[in-house]
């Protein structure tokens, strides 16, 4: 019986193979031991984001170190290769999904199958094309888990009748896709256009003016008020829309003070909210523009106060790279004696350049050697060391 055991046994033993030569031979038990036991305690190169986000997404040093904070749960390439093959699949350039992840970083963590494929797939369903999708996608990241994102975009397509207007609009401030539709952007469109504004004639007014969209509605009305009783601008005059865009974001002390400041340059109470009524846009303005501005036209060009308060857009040109330059080379034309003719100076900062530079740089650059160079060089704020008007 023993025997009959053992001939089974060795029939399921697999064959062991010969003895190997001594130049192979396995080693001693424990320098095998030893090795293992090494190899067992080298652990793995840990996952670096902020090194992955340089070489991977080609963001600077600062901007990776900066989002990598936000990221420190990823323990491996895997999730964010994915989003950056999804993203580069539609289209989208490499650098935009690159400003993507330095504003919004928690997007590499968003999920193809559950959040992005599907909401492409809405979006499509709005009847945006493939690259109209690649272009809103930058702008929209933030809110691609939200399941209501179609919706709102669809309401804003409406709202601004065209895919390039919301895209403007966006651009400018892209949290409207974040607004609740019904409590806040609805109620606002119907009081702006009570008050005579539409939402394509807020875009352009200012880099804050589509924030109005999306305040509260009671704020804004409150805004609206303040422009009427604290400037004298009713919701009639073509300026209003203009002041709101501005004072919605301002306090009233910082209104107070703009109006004090003009006071402290020689104008009177009155004569100030006559400037802030014809130009709005001198309400951010600060101090030093005002002041340099103001000592230019007075002492160099001679301007009184009453001749300024009806043409504030002289506060709005650039006193370096416009004013300095053509009160300059019109100053040498008539040096020289080639205009004969005085010209009113506000008709000559107003002109646009191309006109400018037809009337008053053309007929004479040949006359005057360097005319041209020197004229280009002082727009570009390389006015001459030494130029008495640059110390205004």
């Amino acid at each position: 019986m023993i025997r009959q055991l053992q001939r089974c046994i060795f029939r399921l033993v697999p064959h062991i193979p010969p003895r190997l030569p001594s130049s192979q031979a396995a080693p001693p038990f424990f320098l095998h031991r030893s090795i293992s036991s090494t190899a067992s305690t080298i652990p793995p190169k840990p996952f670096a984001v902020e090194d992955y986000l340089v070489a991977a997404w080609g963001l600077t040093r600062a901007q990776a170190a900066k989002a990598s904070k936000k990221l420190s749960h990823l323990k491996s390439p895997s999730q964010p290769d994915a989003v950056l093959a999804f993203l580069s699949g539609l289209g989208i350039p490499r650098s935009d999904i690159a400003a993507v992840v330095v504003v919004y970083p928690n997007c590499l963590c968003a999920s193809v199958e559950r959040t992005l494929a599907p909401r492409v797939a809405e979006l499509g369903g709005l009847g945006l094309s493939r690259s109209q999708i690649a272009r809103i996608i930058p702008f929209s990241c933030r809110y691609l888990r939200c399941s209501s994102l179609r919706r709102t975009v669809g309401f804003w397509l409406e709202v601004f009748g065209s895919f390039d207007k919301l895209l403007l609009a966006l651009r400018m401030n892209n949290t409207m896709l974040g607004v609740d539709v019904e409590s806040v952007a609805k109620p606002n469109l119907a009081f702006l256009q009570q008050c005579g504004i539409s939402a394509c004639e807020l875009l352009g007014m200012n880099l804050f003016s589509s924030r109005l969209f999306i305040m509260s509605p009671k704020s804004l009305q409150e805004a609206a008020n303040r422009v009427e009783e604290e400037l004298g601008l009713k919701w009639e005059s073509r300026m209003f829309r203009r002041a709101l865009a501005l004072v919605a974001f301002m306090s009233k002390e910082d209104v107070t003070r703009k109006i004090e400041l003009f006071q402290k340059f020689d104008f009177t109470q009155d004569q100030a909210l006559v400037i802030i009524r014809k130009a709005p846009l001198v309400l951010p303005l600060s101090e030093e523009k005002i002041r340099r501005a103001m000592h230019f036209l007075t002492r160099h060009i001679g301007l009184e106060a009453p001749f300024i308060v009806q043409r504030p857009a002289l506060f709005m040109y650039s006193l370096e790279r416009r004013l300095l330059p053509r009160h300059w080379l019109l100053k040498v034309l008539r040096e020289k004696g080639l205009l004969d003719v005085e010209f009113d100076y506000y008709y000559t900062a107003k002109l646009a350049e191309k006109i400018f530079l037809q009337k008053f740089m053309h007929p004479f650059k040949d006359l005057v050697p360097g005319l041209a160079d020197d004229y280009a060089s002082r727009c570009s704020g390389k006015a001459p060391s030494g130029d008495a008007l640059l110390e205004i």
